[in-house]
């Protein structure tokens, strides 16, 4: 029988813990050769913190992770028994493993992002914001564009009483205020 990924929901907050608990459980069991890989899909984020960047690590879907393996009455009961995990998605007796390609695309992802980390916020235009890198370090301005798969914002930043676009990465700002 052939591995397949299904995404298991547990509590918010305790994806890694039931990561844990469940190897914990397969090795206790000895069902190592019905798994092969436990998935807590994050992603690495920069945010600046008092002038300081720090990079962080952010689950993509709290209150899932993913579990390669074989599926079967007893896989079933190690997972659905272990604490903290309210079930599969997709049918709880019988549920719709996750495409490979969908998994691998997950994982792909979260890979990209540990060398690439995305920024922890959001912006949108209007929004005001102050620079806390570069030539243009504690200037005051106001995001026009935003460019995230870039990581960039063209920011209006007021240069001898004239706004000037100047475009800047995410992690080059804060919002204001």
């Amino acid at each position: 029988m052939s591995k397949k990924w299904y995404i298991v929901h547990t509590y918010s907050g305790f994806e890694n813990k039931v990561k844990t608990s469940l190897e914990e459980r397969i090795r206790r069991y000895g069902m190592e050769d019905k798994f092969s890989d436990i998935v807590v899909p994050t992603e690495k984020v920069v945010e600046v913190v008092k002038g300081e960047k720090r990079t962080s690590a952010r689950k993509v879907y709290p209150g899932y992770i993913l579990v390669k393996m074989e599926f079967n009455k007893e896989t079933w009961h190690l997972v659905q028994d272990t604490p903290k995990v309210t079930g599969f998605v997709g049918g709880q007796n019988n549920p719709v493993p996750l495409p490979d390609k969908e998994a691998e695309k997950i994982i792909r992802q979260m890979e990209e992002r540990s060398v690439n980390p995305r920024p922890k916020y959001d912006y949108l235009p209007g929004e005001k914001v102050i620079v806390t890198e570069g030539p243009f370090a504690n200037f005051n301005g106001i995001i026009e564009d935003v460019k995230p798969e870039k990581g960039k914002v063209t920011v209006l930043v007021s240069i001898f009483g004239r706004s000037t676009p100047v475009e800047l990465e995410f992690g080059h700002i804060q919002k204001a205020g």
